[in-house]
């Protein structure tokens, strides 16, 4: 049978099964698994998800970022994680068969390959590899914030560079000169580090002057990942 599919179409396939998640799984139990996908594109500050909803799908992010938050007694919003290209959000809420326990929204535009929440599930139930798969991903970002938590209490520069390592370790591309994460507005990473944003901005360009990080409009690129970490062990 000729493919039918668009060019769009096309390229949105191939994105979703090429996310690190299907890695090395069988290509027919990957087809089974992405063949409902419905992918959409959304602008930046577009809610995806919000805290209560039920968990219908589970989202693969094919282009962009997101931003994961809640908010906390005060009704302050604090920003939980950073998320993109290659990454999925939404899998707990199918699994647990509870409502979601965190809002989610764009930074960017973004384009997001929805995956129905029971073919997500009957992967996990056929292919063993996926349950590991995504037990892995859950040991990694527990592991991102219990470092986090860990450095709660320490000076202001060192939580701003953990929140760039944090953001290398999870989203960090390897360049020319080093590794490249999104140059984030800095109230995000203020959300983040739990620090004022007056503070973030002067703790970026003392790390800048430092030769430490090195920033562009959408870009920040750390040249020695190594040593941005030896400053947190000083």
């Amino acid at each position: 049978m000729p493919d039918r599919l668009g060019p769009r179409e096309s390229r949105d396939a191939a994105l979703i099964r090429n996310a690190p998640f299907f890695e090395g799984l069988p290509e027919e139990a990957v087809e089974n698994a992405t063949v409902h996908v419905v992918t959409r594109s959304h602008p930046p500050g577009q809610v995806l998800l919000l805290e209560n909803d039920w968990g219908s799908s589970v989202y693969f992010i094919l282009e962009g970022w997101v931003k994961i938050r809640t908010y906390n007694l005060d009704g302050k919003e604090v920003t939980l994680n950073i998320l993109g290209k290659g990454e999925l959000f939404g899998e707990m809420a199918p699994l647990d068969e509870v409502p979601r326990s965190t809002d989610v929204l764009t930074l960017v535009p973004t384009v997001i390959g929805n995956m129905p929440a029971q073919d997500f599930v009957k992967l996990l139930k056929t292919e063993p590899e996926a349950g590991i798969r995504l037990a892995q991903l859950m040991a990694r970002r527990l592991r991102q914030v219990n470092r986090r938590l860990r450095l709660r209490e320490s000076d202001s520069q060192s939580r701003v560079a953990d929140i760039i390592l944090f953001l290398a370790d999870g989203q960090g591309k390897k360049a020319e000169g080093g590794i490249e994460i999104p140059n984030l507005p800095h109230r995000e990473l203020s959300s983040l580090s739990g620090l004022a944003r007056e503070t973030v901005t002067r703790v970026l360009s003392k790390l800048e002057r430092k030769g430490l990080i090195a920033r562009d409009r959408d870009t920040l690129r750390i040249p020695d990942i190594d040593a941005l970490e030896r400053m947190l062990m000083t």
